[in-house]
């Protein structure tokens, strides 16, 4: 197999656990690309911006459709399992604080500002491969009503 072809079967994967990115709550497949084609020994860091749902919205049939929690709620579901799964593979927050507000541009409104790093590149994709990790995103998808996420090198 190509590296070409293994690249592009990774993005694929990445897509289908994760969704196209078309809504906002993933990445875009060239997004994914972007960051699979850094340097596999290079840092990254990512500066997330949250604004929660006053309550989280679940797909139709999933356990949690039933029984109606804020968007704050279900992003704790989340963060359980994708703050213990990250420094498990070598990654680390270096701030996860709430939102205060603007010092300098335009105003924006978030409620949850997280900037966490990683060491290299395949700690960064063994949190996306990671089966625990998928399955606490859809906690992320339902408790966010936007996210932004910035990528740093360092």
């Amino acid at each position: 197999m190509s590296v070409n072809h293994q690249f592009d079967a990774s993005v694929e994967q990445l897509c289908a656990w994760y969704g196209d990115g078309q809504n906002g709550s993933a990445p875009s497949a060239d997004q994914w690309r972007q960051i699979l084609e850094r340097p596999a020994n290079e840092s990254i860091t990512l500066i997330n911006f949250f604004k929660y749902r006053q309550i989280a919205e679940y797909p139709q049939g999933s356990p949690k459709d039933r029984e109606p929690i804020s968007g704050q709620d279900a992003f704790k579901s989340y963060s359980s399992v994708s703050i213990p799964t990250m420094e498990r593979v070598g990654g680390k927050f270096l701030l996860v604080g709430p939102f205060e507000g603007m010092f300098l541009g335009e105003d924006e409104d978030w409620d949850l500002i997280a900037i966490g790093t990683y060491p290299n590149l395949e700690s960064f994709m063994a949190l996306y491969t990671n089966p625990d990790y998928r399955a606490a995103s859809r906690h992320r998808t339902a408790a966010c009503d936007r996210q932004k996420v910035i990528v740093c090198s360092g």
